[in-house]
């Protein structure tokens, strides 16, 4: 039996339909497999990537690589922080852990 009986199953909902887009699972598995995890408040340019390089990297254009970021972070898959002109995003290395948890069994 899962972990899973304690937490709130609409939450992960939320993040599975989020991932269930093609372009979101691309860009979350982007930044969870080249970027490690790092602290949420902390920025560092080792654990994030801007937006454009996802873009011009996962072949998907800018606007639509931000609208997916939007979706990936509204259900807090991910984190952002604006520096002048880019906007950086790395995983939420809790999130990482919550989704691990949930498939523990």
């Amino acid at each position: 039996m899962s972990n899973c009986n304690n937490v709130n199953h609409e939450e992960y909902a939320e993040i599975f339909k989020a991932l269930a887009n093609p372009n979101r699972l691309k860009i979350f598995s982007r930044l969870a497999t080249c970027c490690k995890p790092g602290t949420v408040d902390v920025f560092n340019p080792q654990t994030s990537a801007c937006i454009g390089e996802l873009g011009d990297e996962l072949d998907i254009v800018a606007s639509t690589v931000s609208h997916h970021i939007k979706e990936l972070r509204r259900v807090g898959l991910i984190r952002t922080r604006r520096q002048g002109k880019n906007i950086e995003c790395w995983v939420d290395p809790q999130i990482v852990d919550d989704l691990r948890d949930f498939f523990s069994f």
